[in-house]
């Protein structure tokens, strides 16, 4: 069901070499770029309109509408399962724990006597939320997205999710519960590419938003790229991923039912166990067919998933080579389950997440760990991090000096505009200390000055 890559006995190659031995989804944003492009300039040109041709053609329904009226938001969540709401609720009330201790303070550093340097950050003026509705429906995403950019503090935020023909074109219902309880009263029934483009061009119905994030599917992260300059975004989010380092005290009932939950994302989905012990991969091997034989999801997902060539058994000699090569791979997930796994997990550099022992399963992550699951995939993990409150948040700095702190630096300032032929920058600083000997320093001050 699931194939192996067998790393013993050579020494691990380096870099690329490493990374091009290890499984990966084939997910080509770049092929469809321009399959996404008419839609966006469609939307660009004829807003609203396009948008719902494109539900109908889609989706199978024809909307009367794009914006969601605000009844149909607050049924949803007085017909939302009492047990789902209150998984929810938890799930909100650990999140808002966890990011809002990431809020950024204004800093002041006193560079020199009469001059200062401050930070400040300032959110976002508004967002655009994406929620898919494919295969699978993801209010956990809605958390995940709307809690840090609500604890940035974002004025203004939207959320765009499929229309259903199930449920008369509005989105799923317990998408649009979880914006009740999040208080999102801004919400479209868009889906796809043209959802990224209504955010990021505007249409009659939705002011556009310079920033979008949520999951999606290729044609969102196609939209995502086609965007990048003109709107901020999280990330360009290619199948789920994940990897389990583990050693001969795991369990391989464990790992096999975490193998398998990610597995049921999407025929896509990466599933990945690097081990040292080839007893154990035996075992988790043999545990995956009672396993899968129990779930759904089976054929679509979840065994093309397995037998993809993006799900393997990885062995290694050691928990330390098991190291080299997650960091080469850096998944989206990554647990680790081996003798004391707190400290090989502090020794991880690349990973969207880690989960450390068999008590904190990928799933926990999804839903209710308060971390963000809003995480890098395909090998992003070496260079960027997860969703969290310092996406929504820019950084400005504010310089301010007084006379003599200028004067004391100006001749370094003049240097190094010289320095780099840019004499216009220096005399920017000379302008202001004409006829002041002392500061100048040698300049040469234009004459008639």
């Amino acid at each position: 069901m699931i194939s192996r890559i067998d790393l013993r006995g050579d020494a691990l190659p380096e870099g690329p070499a490493l990374r091009d031995l290890l499984p990966r989804a084939d997910f080509d944003v770049s092929a469809a770029l321009e399959k996404v492009r008419p839609i966006c300039e469609a939307v660009h040109h004829r807003g609203d309109a396009a948008l719902i041709d494109y539900a109908e053609k889609f989706d199978g329904v024809r909307l009367e509408s794009v914006r969601v009226p605000a009844q149909a938001i607050a049924e949803a969540l007085e017909r939302l399962d009492p047990a789902v709401r209150a998984a929810l609720e938890e799930s909100i009330r650990r999140a808002r724990l966890v990011h809002r201790e990431q809020r950024r303070t204004t800093h002041t550093t006193q560079v020199v006597p009469g001059g200062s340097v401050t930070e400040k950050w300032v959110p976002v003026q508004r967002v655009g939320l994406y929620a898919p509705g494919g295969r699978s429906v993801y209010p956990s995403s809605v958390i995940m997205n709307a809690v840090p950019a609500q604890e940035a503090g974002v004025p203004s935020m939207a959320l765009a999710s499929p229309p259903q023909k199930e449920f008369g074109g509005l989105p799923h219902p317990t998408i649009l519960a979880a914006c009740a309880l999040l208080g999102i009263d801004e919400v479209y029934a868009a889906g796809g590419a043209q959802a990224v483009a209504m955010f990021a061009y505007g249409t009659e119905s939705c002011p556009s938003a310079p920033m979008v994030t949520g999951p999606g599917n290729i044609w969102v992260a196609a939209a995502k790229r086609y965007f990048t300059g003109r709107i901020g975004i999280d990330a360009e989010a290619g199948p789920t991923e994940i990897a389990v380092l583990a050693d001969d005290t795991a369990d391989p009932v464990h790992v096999a039912a975490d193998l398998i939950s990610q597995a049921e994302h999407d025929p896509l989905a990466a599933a990945v166990l690097v081990t040292d012990s080839p007893a154990l991969a035996d075992a988790v091997e043999k545990e995956l067919e009672p396993q899968v034989a129990a779930t759904k999801h089976i054929d679509d997902r979840i065994v093309p998933a397995l037998r993809g060539r993006q799900s393997a058994i990885v062995l290694v000699d050691g928990v330390d080579e098991g190291l080299r090569v997650v960091d080469a791979y850096g998944a989206e997930h990554l647990e680790i389950q081996t003798a004391d796994a707190a400290a090989v997990a502090d020794r991880v550099r690349n990973a969207g997440a880690i989960f450390v022992g068999p008590w904190a399963p990928v799933s926990l992550g999804d839903y209710a760990a308060g971390s963000n699951h809003v995480l890098p995939t395909g090998g992003c993990a070496c260079h960027s991090s997860g969703l969290s409150v310092q996406s929504f948040l820019r950084g400005i700095h504010i310089v301010d000096y007084t006379k003599d702190a200028l004067a004391d630096v100006a001749h370094h300032v003049v240097t190094l505009a010289e320095a780099e032929d840019l004499p216009a920058h220096g005399a920017a600083i000379k302008a202001r200390f004409v006829g002041d000997e002392q500061v100048s320093r040698g300049w040469k001050v234009p004459e008639g000055k």
